[in-house]
């Protein structure tokens, strides 16, 4: 990993969701969709990040991020996502040197649809122990592997699998 990837992570996780956004954006624009609704949440407490409403869908999609050679295998979800409209969960690989998007990994329902329930995947645990070194179970955070998730090639595939939408 580049230090740069450690140093400014915060930073590359918005450029990923702002450049995810303006993709969905002009994908759905050129395939004649203009009136569509981005809301950014300001707390990640409901364990969404972004909603994006096209026509009567509306999604509550929980982005999660990694650099195309990274090594992660796993991601840590909210239970509260299963309780908003048609809550998803998409990672976004990107090219660290370009921050070109794609693949995606895919894990949620049919539009209009709830997420898979979750609540039988195995806790998360806080990254930082206590006194005495123990590392809290979270009760609400559960653990997707990637093996759960479903790849997608390409926008035009994400934008299909958020809103049943071919672009």
């Amino acid at each position: 990993m580049a230090e740069s990837d450690s140093l400014h992570s915060s930073r590359r996780e918005k450029l990923v969701e702002h450049v995810f956004a303006g993709e969905v954006l002009r994908a759905l624009w050129r395939a004649g969709f203009h009136e569509v609704d981005i809301l950014r949440a300001e707390t990640d407490a409901s364990g969404y990040d972004i909603v994006i409403e096209v026509g009567r869908v509306s999604r509550h999609i929980q982005l999660k991020s990694s650099a195309q050679t990274a090594k992660t295998s796993r991601q840590k979800v909210n239970v509260a996502l299963g309780a908003k409209s048609s809550g998803c969960v998409l990672w976004v690989l990107f090219n660290s040197n370009t921050m070109e998007l794609g693949p995606f990994l895919w894990f949620g329902s049919n539009p209009g649809e709830p997420l898979p329930d979750i609540t039988t995947f195995p806790l998360a645990k806080h990254t930082k122990g206590n006194a005495e070194g123990e590392k809290a179970e979270r009760k609400n955070i559960r653990i997707i592997t990637k093996a759960k998730f479903t790849k997608v090639p390409s926008i035009t595939g994400v934008i299909e699998k958020l809103f049943g939408l071919r672009t």
